[in-house]
Order: structure tokens, then sequence, then C-alpha cells
């Protein structure tokens, strides 16, 4: 009996153990945390990750000196770790951590926190919860409002703007025949170059109250960060990424608070014809875009829903290659700008004195020269322009983002210019050509024009027309 019994209860402890031994092996390895990068303000911060896992956990402390946790070990089931950044990051550049959490079942997780170099001061002091009024248009909605468009260029992108808009002019080029203005601005010319980005409060008021003239007549304006001393447009590199990145916050936070009770008719634009090349330096305007984006949107209010342009070379910066993100949807719009042929609109010298190629004078069908045909566009006319006004149409505004051509035009030469045109008539009538089908075309993809004008079209200080044909061509484009 006594034989028997121990056979017995071997066997149970056999089966028992080979119970426990099943259970393990049924039992996968589970630690639920995945890999993630948290991003911690300039001025430091924290942040928190909970997780489960069913084995003992532990992490690599070595090298953490500007990161704290609270604990870096635990056995299974839920644990929660808090991660520290007490300090704000002035070493100039951005930096990463890398947190390594390893479990006794063999896994593991990554942690990057990452934190920003901190430059300028944080503007966004005021942020408000949002506000959806007087904002019901979508983008693509708003943009269809438009007619018409006109630059006030070379005035509030410069230092020395003469002459200032006034109230009568903006309601001169309402009753001219535009319903939007596009405001070339410059803020770090404006006394926003300083160690603290903060533009002078005397210069947010004067943009603000151009921008209540245009609204007061009933029209759509946008402004945007022009040339600007070439602070952003001329640095569009990965070296350059943090530094420009951080004035583009420090200024759309200032200029969004400080415009943020207006409504859909003020749109916001990030920059203007950013100097970008290839697919690194494209991912380097995205992010700038991006900032500018994210900087609006924080203030809240009315900023929240306002529609928002970007800018960028269209064979780069478009839906589906590189384009930025926007947590309100259907509210961005693409602006581009078409000086093509260059040789015709805006080459003011031939080879000799260092241009390019030779100034040319007569675009289209009908109007080239039988006396100098080497004045004679042979790019750039009729055919070309339909199809890049098809591949606008294709690449963003059937894609959802609507357009608009924020800047065109093109130099009208006289007899008594430097480089005249042999056969004025054939020049002119390619000067009108030009305008009336360039605004055709763009209206007809359902983008919206905004002709380029500094004071040669329109005597601002009189509000009279100075160049009749060219109001007369733009208008008939937009019949």
């Amino acid at each position: 009996m006594k034989k028997k019994s121990l056979y017995i209860l071997a066997g149970i402890i056999y089966a028992s153990l080979l119970v426990i031994s099943c259970k393990k092996e049924d039992t996968p390895a589970s630690l639920d945390l995945a890999n993630q990068t948290d991003t911690i303000a300039p001025t430091g911060g924290k942040t928190t990750v909970t997780f489960h896992s069913n084995s003992a956990w532990r992490i690599d402390t070595a090298g953490f000196d500007w990161v704290k946790l609270d604990t870096t070990w635990g056995d299974a089931g839920d644990a929660t770790i808090n991660i520290k950044v007490p300090d704000t990051n002035k070493t100039g550049a951005s930096r990463t951590k890398l947190i390594f959490l390893s479990s006794s079942n063999g896994l593991a997780r990554r942690i990057n926190i990452f934190q920003p170099g901190y430059i300028f001061p944080f503007y966004n002091t005021s942020p408000v919860a949002p506000d959806a009024s007087g904002m019901g248009s979508t983008a693509t909605q708003l943009i269809a409002k438009l007619k018409l468009g006109v630059n006030i260029g070379n005035t509030l992108e410069l230092n020395n703007i003469e002459p200032y808009p006034t109230a009568s002019y903006i309601s001169f080029l309402k009753q001219t025949g535009f319903n939007a203005v596009r405001i070339p601005c410059g803020w770090f010319l404006k006394g926003g170059n300083n160690s603290t980005a903060k533009i002078p409060q005397s210069w947010m008021d004067s943009v603000k109250q151009v921008i209540q003239w245009c609204v007061n007549n009933d029209m759509y304006v946008f402004i945007n960060i022009h040339w600007d001393g070439g602070w952003l447009e001329n640095n569009v590199t990965v070296a350059k990424t943090d530094s420009v990145n951080a004035r583009q916050k420090a200024y759309w936070e200032q200029i969004a608070t400080a415009f943020r009770d207006f409504d859909e008719h003020v749109m916001f634009a990030s920059a203007n014809e950013p100097n970008c090349t290839d697919d690194a330096t494209s991912k380097v305007l995205v992010s700038y875009h991006q900032t500018f984006i994210n900087a609006v949107r924080s203030t809240g209010g009315r900023n929240t829903y306002r529609t928002l342009i970007i800018q960028g070379p269209d064979e780069f910066i478009r839906p589906g290659r590189y384009f930025p993100s926007d947590p309100t949807p259907d509210r961005l719009a693409f602006e581009f700008h078409n000086y093509t042929p260059t040789s015709f609109a805006i080459l003011d010298k031939d080879p000799a004195e260092g241009g390019w190629g030779n100034i040319l004078y007569y675009w289209g069908a009908g109007n080239h020269s039988t006396i100098e045909p080497i004045r004679n566009c042979t790019s750039g006319e009729e055919a070309d322009q339909l199809e890049y006004y098809k591949k606008i149409k294709e690449n963003y505004i059937d894609k959802g983002i609507p357009c608009v051509m924020g800047e065109y035009s093109a130099n009208r030469r006289t007899a008594a210019s430097k480089y005249a045109p042999k056969e004025l008539d054939k020049h002119n009538n390619s000067v009108d050509a030009w305008y009336t089908y360039l605004t055709k075309q763009c209206l007809a993809i359902g983008a919206k024009p905004f002709v380029w004008e500094t004071g040669g079209v329109f005597d601002r200080t009189n509000n009279v027309v100075l160049d009749q044909r060219t109001i007369n061509a733009v208008m008939a484009g937009g019949k």
C-alpha cells in the first residue's frame, strides 16, 4: 500500500508540474506600451507614461542628465513612470533622449523625449476657447467667395512705405472691381528683429488698421510674412530649422492673437516664395508651415477655424508628397505665383547687362513680331499655361485644397523705355492678352487671382488708375 501511495503521489506531482509548465507556455509575453515620442516645452515640463507588463521591467539609466524619472524598475502588473525635464533647454538646438525599457520576458520599448531649444519667449499667453461665430465657411467655400484680388505691394513689407495705404485707397480698390486684397507684411524689418522677437505694438496696430479698412469694405484679405529680410525665405535649410521655427512660432503667436477677433474675411499666409529646391529642404519647409499652423490654432477663438494659406514650389509642397497637417479639417489653402515666362513678365536686363536671357516683348497667338523675332516668346504661352493650371487643379483643388494665385504681373514697356519694343502695339496687345488669359484660366480651375501691384497701375495718393489697359485686361479675364 505504501509503495502504491508513493506512485500515486508522484503522479499527482508530475501532473501538477505539467499543468504549470503548460500554463507558462500558453501565456505570451506582454508589454502593452508602444514605442513613442513625447515633446516637452523648451522651458521644461513633464509627461506620464502608463503601461502593463506581465513580467518585471527596468530602464537603463545611463546618461540621464537632463531627463529625470521617478522610477526605473517594477514588477509585473500596471505601472506608471513620471518623466520630468526640470530645466529650460538653453543649448540653442533641440535635444532628444532615448529611454530604453526592457522586461524580463524579452520585450523592449522605446520612449523618446524631445525638447526644442529655447530661443524666444512664449507668446501664446492668453489662449481662449474655440469660437466658430462668423467662421462658417470651409477653405473651399471661402475661396469661392473671392472674385478678383489685388496686392498692396511694396508697402507693409518694406521699411520705406510710400505712400502708406489709406481708407480711401482701400475703398477705391473695391470700387475698381476687386473684392479681395493681399497685404504683404514684414515683421522682422518692423522691429521684430530684437533678441526676443517681440513685434512692436505700434506696428501691430498699423497692420490691424489696414485690415480693418478692408473688412469695412466687405473685402476678403490675407496677410503673410513676406520677404522680411529673408529670415525664413533664404533659410529653408536643415541647419536653420530650429532658429527659424522658433521665430515663426513667436511671430505667429503674436500676430494670431492680435487679429484673432476678425471673422472669416481675414486669412493668414505662412510665407512668401520660400527657397525650396529638393526633398530635404521640402521637409524643412513643411516644418515651418506646421509651426505656423500650430501657433495660430493654439491661440483659439476664431483662429481655431480660420483659413490658413501655405506656399512652396508646387513640385514639392503638395498633398501626397510634402504637406503639413491641420487639427481643424478643411481650412487649408495653397498659394502659387505665376510670372511665366519670366523673360516676358519680369526680366529687365539683356545678357550683355547680366540678364539670364533676352527680354521678351511679344506673347500669345497673333502677337508675335516679324521685325524682332528674337523678342518673341517661345514657351510659357497659351498651351503651357493651360498645362500648368491643369496641374494645379489636379494636385490641389481636386484633392480638396483650394488655391489662390497670390501674384502675377507683366512689365508693360513704353517707347521711352530703355528696352523699347519696335512694335509697341503688338507688345501692348501681348501684355493685355497675358493678363486676360492668366486671369481667365486661373478662375476656370476655381483658383482666385491677385494681381501684383506696386504703384504702377494705381496712383495710390490720388486714387486714380494709371494703367487702364491692365485693369481692363484683368477685368476682361474675370468675366
